[in-house]
């Protein structure tokens, strides 16, 4: 079909849109010999179920297959634009086309995750009825987005994005639509990079440059042709959604496992992909807090100062200050010593009743409150010998010593370990002298 005439033509993704289970490209974990999806299909008895992934990699395609395959009645609707309104017509149209030819539905909905419980609710006595098959498609996560109540009547698959070899299959199927021009193999290898596994965007892009090449009287698109034709597109990232957690995690995991070149590597990714570099900012200071503290207390004070540089600088300069302070948070020492005695004291405290303060650690600003005793046998520590009052109790009374924070043998945490034993043996002395 020619691409290039003046009269309306469906977009190349539309055109080469797979018509059978056998056309379709990638997801061989589903749609394989003997797969879940490919199962169902062939026994023309689907289920309803959602499907997770990334945009352009098939969630529609898969929706109308499920109604060819089951010889259904097909309706869509977008999240985005639908409400409750929609929703009770869709109803009334798959009822309607069982009235009328015996047919069941399918009900595709793209991005169902943006429904709202409501919405989502008045899915729910349809499906269990079985008038209504739903195929949900959704690029966020079912269990954190999608309602206890619908998941536990539809299955979850996941997509995956298109790999090298996939990109190619489409682009030989999308061949015989681009009207003789083709791509040389180092020009498709860039078209894939932009497309990082969205097929859809991949399709896009060929036919962009083709159709440039065409006006340009160019056979074939070389690599210098399809850069001018084309701009790198953001990597897959998607602020506040699950692409954005599951980077960070990745970022924060890496320098927790001193691995430099994978900490670079993931926070590249998310300041390509639009990542605000503020954040990262906060969230290397809280890395350093967490994972490092008091080993080397020097890495607050390194990511602290990165975020400066990076405010005063932004993007792309301040960039590297966020890289550096990464890399020194990668090789320091690390201990989450403090981290698990504070999580410990807050939920000690959480479950303990209020304790009064001990007499003896309270100030007495009035004469009653020195009548009464305030802070009468209270010690100061700096007239004690090594500045440290010996067996002296801090804690509420009637409340069991505590010992919450336990320092490494790391950094500077091995200095301290060997301070608190020394504190710990005068405590003891002191006890026995008594």
């Amino acid at each position: 079909m020619d691409l290039f005439t003046t009269s309306p033509k469906p977009p190349l993704a539309e055109l080469i849109r797979p018509k059978t289970i056998d056309e379709v490209v990638g997801q061989r974990h589903l749609l394989g010999p003997g797969k879940p999806l490919r199962l169902a299909y062939e026994a023309g008895k689907l289920h309803s179920f959602i499907l997770w992934g990334p945009p352009g990699v098939g969630k529609t395609t898969l929706g109308r297959l499920a109604a060819s395959a089951t010889n259904s009645n097909f309706i869509a609707v977008s999240a985005v634009l639908a409400g409750v309104k929609d929703i009770r017509q869709a109803i009334e149209d798959a009822q309607n086309s069982l009235d009328r030819d015996g047919k069941s539905t399918v009900l595709f909905v793209d991005e169902i995750h943006r429904f709202n419980k409501a919405q989502q609710d008045a899915l729910l006595p349809h499906v269990e009825s079985g008038l209504l098959t739903l195929v949900g498609g959704t690029t966020e996560h079912p269990g954190i987005e999608v309602n206890n109540a619908l998941l536990s009547r539809a299955q979850v698959y996941t997509l995956t994005p298109f790999s090298s070899d996939e990109l190619q299959q489409l682009h030989d199927r999308a061949l015989p639509h681009l009207q003789g021009v083709t791509f040389s193999a180092d020009a498709l290898d860039l078209l894939k990079g932009f497309a990082d596994g969205d097929g859809r965007r991949f399709l896009n892009l060929l036919e962009q440059v083709a159709a440039a090449a065409k006006g340009a009287g160019i056979a074939e698109a070389d690599l210098e042709f399809t850069k001018n034709s084309t701009s790198p597109s953001l990597r897959r990232f998607d602020k506040g959604g699950d692409a954005h957690y599951e980077l960070i995690s990745a970022l924060h995991k890496s320098v927790r496992g001193s691995n430099v070149d994978a900490s670079l590597y993931w926070l590249a990714r998310m300041l390509e992909g639009g990542a605000d570099g503020r954040y990262l900012a906060r969230r290397l200071v809280r890395m350093a807090i967490e994972d490092i503290g008091l080993a080397d207390p020097r890495a607050m004070q390194v990511t602290l100062e990165a975020a400066q540089v990076y405010d005063r600088l932004g993007s792309p300069e301040g960039e590297l200050a966020l890289a550096e302070a990464a890399v020194y948070l990668c090789i320091a020492p690390k201990s989450n010593a403090v981290y698990n005695a504070w999580n410990a004291v807050q939920a000690f405290i959480k479950k303990d009743g209020s304790r009064e303060v001990p007499v003896h650690l309270r100030n007495a600003p009035t004469k009653l409150m020195k009548q009464m005793g305030y802070g009468k046998a209270y010690r100061y520590a700096h007239d004690e010998p090594h500045a440290y009052a010996a067996g002296e109790d801090y804690l509420p009374e009637g409340m069991p010593a505590q010992q919450w924070y336990e320092p490494t043998d790391r950094g500077l945490e091995q200095k301290i370990a060997e301070k608190l034993a020394f504190l710990r043996q005068l405590d003891d002395e002191f006890k026995r002298g008594k």
